[in-house]
């Protein structure tokens, strides 16, 4: 289908889906066995430039948007959703820097993140507060020129790897989610510490653990934004990145189906090949109507966020609602497609099915997306 892309917009996604499929498609399998953090990956996608298309350019980056993100995203997720979320992971990290940092912070840390020479991790997540973000516990004590970090977060995705954190704390329990302030964190710093490593279904090139705060000292010039703002900081970097769970969902998705059309007509059964059979014929169908209608729900999102809409929440959770669903939806069929070679992890549909079920968790559960569809909707009429 035609989404009449600029030009450089074409560009950008062509670029990513040759690097995801000459170089992605070759390491998928053995980094996700593995576990294996795809570093070198991130290396090529800095050395061509794309860890700085949704970057302003005064900044150092291309100055593109969601969309230009997403697009990368996307590509990637086509042959491996690992090394596409420890892209999108510094896209996470990056907005709140985009979005409030104060000068001084975004000619910091931005121009090296475009580069590629700084990997960033967003850490609101606790144990006890995953969807609840206001329950968060982590505290943030000011002492002087110096906040001091006490608690845990959990499920950090990059976690050990970036360099660069935006963490989540309260400075204020009085005050609810209004007392929650957010900081920028580097690695290194005293008393910060990465803990477990998640042992994931899926993502499993992706690195996810636990980060501890004990007496973490972290200056005053590191707050983001005011004291008490960092939930809105929190929700507003949502409403910008959720798409990028959708184009995951939606690359997923569309990995899946081109291994499933393939099978289908390579695949030989009562003397004719599979895609002879109107059952799989209206499987292929299927597949692709879903996969066309969650991009473009993406595509229209993106380009609502990138136009300076005010308001985007209802959108922006329903296409990572649509296009997750999608995903599990499709990568499911191609699984029943495929048969037994379906359920073995020598073809990829297996590890697809695996990376999308995330993508209807992360970033909010998808039941939390439609509590939010559904307040936005009501304010409306």
């Amino acid at each position: 289908m035609e989404y009449f892309l600029s030009e450089e917009q074409k560009i950008i996604k062509k670029l990513a889906k040759r690097i995801s499929d000459e170089y992605v498609s070759k390491v998928a399998i053995k980094y996700d066995k593995e576990g294996i953090f795809p570093r070198d990956i991130l290396d090529l996608l800095a050395y061509t430039e794309l860890t700085g298309v949704y970057i302003p350019k005064e900044y150092g980056g291309f100055g593109g948007g969601v969309m230009e993100m997403c697009l990368v995203v996307e590509e990637l997720s086509r042959n491996c959703a690992g090394v596409a979320v420890s892209y999108a992971a510094t896209a996470l990290g990056v907005y709140p820097i985009i979005l409030y940092g104060k000068e001084e912070q975004k000619r910091k840390y931005l121009p090296k993140i475009a580069k590629g020479e700084l990997i960033a991790a967003f850490a609101l997540t606790e144990a006890d507060a995953g969807s609840d973000v206001s329950s968060i516990k982590t505290t943030a004590e000011k002492k002087g020129d110096y906040y001091i970090l006490n608690g845990s977060k959990h499920w950090i995705t990059n976690g050990g790897e970036a360099d660069v954190y935006v963490v989540f704390a309260v400075t204020d329990k009085s005050k609810g989610p209004r007392g929650i302030s957010a900081f920028i964190v580097e690695r290194g710093y005293e008393g910060f510490y990465c803990g477990k490593k998640e042992d994931k279904m899926g993502i499993r090139a992706s690195s996810t653990t636990e980060l501890i705060f004990e007496d973490c000292k972290v200056h005053k010039e590191n707050l983001l934004g005011r004291e008490g703002t960092g939930f809105i900081i929190a929700m507003k970097t949502f409403d910008r990145t959720r798409p990028g769970v959708a184009a995951m969902a939606v690359g997923i998705a569309q990995g899946a189906y081109e291994h499933a059309v393939r099978y289908a007509k390579e695949r030989v059964q009562f003397g004719q090949p599979l895609s002879s059979f109107q059952a799989i014929q209206h499987m292929l169908a299927d597949m692709y109507i879903n996969i066309e209608a969650a991009r473009a729900m993406l595509y229209s999102t993106c380009r609502m966020i990138d136009s300076g809409a005010k308001d985007f929440s209802k959108e922006s959770s329903a296409c990572k609602v649509f296009a997750s669903d999608v995903a599990m939806k499709v990568t499911t069929d191609a699984v029943q497609m495929l048969g037994g070679n379906g359920y073995v992890k020598d073809y990829p549909v297996e590890k697809m099915m695996r990376d999308a079920k995330v993508t209807q968790i992360f970033e909010g559960a998808n039941q939390i997306q439609r509590n939010i569809i559904a307040s936005e909707i009501i304010k409306e009429y």
